[in-house]
This record gives structure tokens, C-alpha cells and sequence, in this order.
């Protein structure tokens, strides 16, 4: 049986306890799942889609950590407490690998017809985390050297791809970023002890073999 059944965007920001939808989702990931997470820098206050860290040219606008930095990441509540109750608003940061989920992302479009395709296969996929211009599978933790190998033996690899490992990260739901919002478009199971993720091997041979077979071409961005 499925785990995951439609699309349930917004499951973490359903909450009746009073607490900020933020924290109470970056409460949620760090002490039930065990998900390491920091504060990310937030978008430009301005609003002009822009970061709010020094970098002029920052790819990825307020959906990085900046102060304090990656290493930080944690699941210790007092921690999570004191970072969003002075900065509210800001982003949630996964700490990609170790105990946590690795990711594989792909631009948005080819990820949606992927997904189609997987699911006309029957194809078991965990949580997928959408931004308006990219989606992340969520995946086993796996090593560079594991990735490597994978990636070695295929004959094609979409340079679109990327690939979210130990020392990575990505923002997870409901937070905002620069390029807009960051959802679930394959949401956790409500009361999950901790999501259901598959091997990065299955993910990556099922999504290169729906993009070759339903005729995307990736871009590379």
C-alpha cells in the first residue's frame, strides 16, 4: 500500500496548539524525527527576492545557512526555542545526511511529469519538497562514495540533477524563501514517527529512466 496518497501541502502548518506554524514544524522535524535543523538567513526584507546575506549573487535567496552556520544544525528543543523566538520568520534548514534524509532535486517541470510517471509505474516514493523552481526527493542517507559508484555506472545523468548529501542542505516546509514558498507537494503521513524514505539508487534510476522515457529534457539550472 502507498504511504503517501495525493498531495497534503501543508500537513505540518495544520496546527491547534497555538504554536507558530514555524517553530512548531522545526519542533516537529527535530525532536519526533530526529531531523538536525537550523534558522536559514531569510529572504531580502525588502522583498525583492533577493537574500538577506552579503552575497549579491546568492543562488539559492534565503534557503541557506548563514549565522549560525550549517554545523549548527541540531534537535535539541531549547536550541530550536531560542533561535525562533528571536527570529520568527526564518526559514527551516535540514542538515542533509548523517541520521538525517539525503535529497535528489530536479527543476520543477521535469520533476512533476517524473513523478506522474513513477506513479503510473507504482513506484514508492517518501516525502517530496517543492520550491517554485525545484523539487526534492527525499532519500536514505547515502555517502560520496556510494553516490559516486551509482552515478559511474549509468550511462546518462540529467546535469540538472542535484544531489543533496552529508554536509548539504535544504529548507523544508512552511518556510519562505526567496524564490516563494517552500512545500510539500508528497507530504509525510500525519503522526509519522519518522517518514518513510527510499534508497537514493531506486530514486535515481526511476527518475533518469522517467525523463528519458516520457521524453523531458532537463535544463540545466
Amino acid at each position: 500500500m502507498r504511504e503517501i496518497l495525493g498531495r497534503r501541502r501543508r500537513l505540518l502548518s495544520q496546527r491547534n496548539d497555538g504554536t507558530p506554524e514555524l517553530i512548531g514544524a522545526a519542533l516537529t522535524y527535530a525532536t519526533q524525527w530526529q531531523w538536525p535543523v537550523l534558522p536559514g538567513v531569510a529572504a531580502d526584507p525588502q522583498g525583492t527576492g533577493g537574500c538577506a546575506c552579503p552575497d549579491p549573487e546568492c543562488t539559492v535567496p534565503g534557503a541557506h545557512p548563514f549565522d549560525p552556520g550549517l554545523l549548527a544544525a541540531t534537535t535539541d528543543e531549547r536550541m530550536l526555542r531560542w533561535w525562533w523566538g528571536n527570529r520568527p520568520a526564518a526559514p527551516i534548514i535540514l542538515a542533509t545526511g548523517g541520521k538525517a534524509p539525503c535529497a535528489v532535486s530536479l527543476p520543477a517541470l521535469p520533476a512533476a511529469r517524473a513523478l506522474e510517471a513513477l506513479d503510473r509505474t507504482g513506484m514508492r516514493l517518501g516525502p517530496v519538497v517543492a520550491s517554485p523552481t525545484r523539487w526534492a526527493i527525499l532519500v536514505k542517507p547515502y555517502s560520496m562514495e556510494q553516490l559516486g559508484e551509482l552515478l559511474y555506472a549509468k550511462d546518462f545523468v540529467p546535469g540538472s540533477l542535484r544531489f543533496h548529501g552529508d554536509g548539504g542542505y535544504l529548507a523544508l516546509p512552511p518556510s519562505e524563501v526567496g524564490q516563494g514558498e517552500i512545500r510539500w507537494e508528497r507530504a509525510p503521513l500525519p503522526g509519522s514517527a519518522s517518514p518513510w524514505v527510499p534508497d537514493v539508487e531506486a530514486v535515481v534510476d526511476a527518475v533518469v529512466e522517467a525523463l528519458t522515457r516520457t521524453g523531458v529534457s532537463a535544463p540545466e539550472f
